[in-house]
């Protein structure tokens, strides 16, 4: 199938964040673009100030009206999506074209030297770090990202004379089976997903089963605890790591002046004081895993530096809101434990002596369910625990499994069980130190008023 062949490309769901990037792609491609959302929101808002027309309500066979015939219409789709959802039926009765987003996404990058970045959790800072890179090089790059680049204020970077494209590869729903990377980093197999995968098990074969797609000239750069065969070149890479086979190690962590710095020891020799533009372990480890791709494709130190440097992360991925010497506000996308857990530990590390207090969103009852000891593990971590009730997203409640189901497995007697309602009162009498907001539901809605509140 080509790609070209249709004028016109309807999305069910776009306000999604890949979604939104493959809709702006093929808009600025002089495509006619369209799609539906359940709600508007601040990304809806942005692709309409850029001329793609999107409505809020199922309009079940009106819609064929708004669409062009059907030879020349391609529907793009989440999994999100309901199976009833009354647009959809009416496509797939009516003989329409329809690809998930992922297939799409493969695609268009057929064409491209593809650079993926895969893991359960880490992939959407390190596919942007990984482009800000290449943009600071001859070469450059287009960049499909799932999150909103503050470098570039946007999920889409496009670069018509560039040959390369960074993908995010999504292990949801095997998405990332559908791209065709020449390199890759893999940052993380981390247990997720097990609503899809049912065990770890099932998870690591699927990524093995990503890391067979790289070609004999590729390269699979993995972080160090990760273990798959691959017939490519394979890097490894960690920070803080006793391990002699790793090949790209962090070591030295620190903060000097405010800058987030690190050594690293790479095969060629040792490089001092790399300073990153967004702090944080994991952040550290991230840009390792970027170095050492960067590396393979042979280009210089001074460049890889400027780019890291300059890097200034990705919305809801530790960005900061209000930064005073008594008074810090953070908010971060984090919804795994173990990110969770780095999040906590690099807070600590930038501000020794604060108080951090955590408002945690748990994102999906079977999430929830799969690690209860591990989400109150992480959450001890802070000094003040306030956890707001689980977001469903796409699932149905699962009996005895609920926020409060988490503070009893906590052994931190600051935690409390709150409604959204009530996190401004609660934030209103914070007067000293780190208030971190985690989490990938709509936990994002109270992150402007605490910033107005703070400041």
């Amino acid at each position: 199938m080509k790609l070209s062949q249709f004028e016109h490309i309807y999305f069910l769901g776009i306000g999604g964040i890949g979604m939104s990037a493959l809709a702006r792609y093929f808009n600025v491609s002089n495509k006619e673009v369209s799609g539906y959302d359940r709600t508007p929101s601040k990304l809806t808002d942005q692709l309409i100030d850029e001329g793609i027309s999107i409505h809020f309500e199922d309009k079940g066979e009106k819609i064929i009206e708004e669409v062009a015939d059907i030879e020349n219409t391609l529907v793009v789709y989440t999994p999100a999506i309901p199976l009833d959802m009354q647009e959809k039926q009416v496509f797939e009765s009516n003989g329409y074209t329809m690809m998930k987003r992922s297939a799409v996404l493969g695609l268009i990058t057929e064409s491209f030297k593809s650079l993926a970045v895969a893991g359960t959790h880490g992939k959407t800072t390190t596919s942007a770090m990984l482009a800000h890179v290449l943009m600071q090089t001859e070469e450059k790059c287009n960049a499909f990202l799932g999150g909103i680049s503050t470098n570039y204020n946007s999920n889409l970077i496009i670069e018509k004379d560039s040959n390369i494209a960074v993908v995010e590869a999504d292990e949801f729903d095997k998405s990332f089976l559908k791209l065709s990377p020449f390199a890759s980093i893999l940052t993380s197999t981390d247990a997720d997903h097990l609503d899809i995968y049912k065990n770890a098990d099932s998870l690591k074969q699927t990524f093995q089963e990503y890391a067979d797609l790289l070609p004999d000239d590729g390269c699979l750069v993995l972080q160090h605890e990760i273990t798959l065969r691959s017939k490519a070149k394979i890097i490894s890479y960690g920070v803080n790591t006793l391990d002699e086979n790793v090949v790209f190690r962090g070591n030295n962590l620190r903060v000097e002046d405010g800058y987030f710095l690190m050594d690293v020891e790479t095969p060629n020799g040792m490089w001092e004081a790399v300073q990153m533009g967004v702090p944080g372990i994991h952040n550290a480890e991230n840009a390792l895993g970027v170095i050492a791709l960067c590396d393979f494709l042979g280009f210089d130190e001074k460049v890889i530096r400027d780019g890291l440097s300059s890097f200034q992360g990705v919305k809801r991925r530790f960005e900061y809101h209000v930064r005073n010497r008594d008074l810090v506000f953070i908010d971060d996308y984090a919804h795994h434990p173990t990110a969770i857990n780095s999040l906590i530990a690099s807070v600590r590390l930038l501000h020794p002596n604060l108080p951090i207090t955590a408002i945690f969103q748990p994102h999906l009852f079977s999430r929830t369910a799969d690690f209860l000891d591990e989400f109150a593990a992480s959450l001890d971590s802070a000094d003040q625990v306030y956890l707001l009730p689980i977001y469903p997203a796409r699932e149905k409640p699962i009996e005895g499994v609920t926020s409060f189901a988490i503070k009893e497995k906590m052994k931190n007697s600051n935690a409390e069980v709150i409604e959204n309602q009530e996190v401004l009162e609660r934030v209103e009498a914070i007067q000293e130190g780190v208030v971190l907001t985690i989490g990938a539901g709509n936990i994002d809605q109270v992150v402007q008023p605490i910033k107005e509140l703070l400041s």
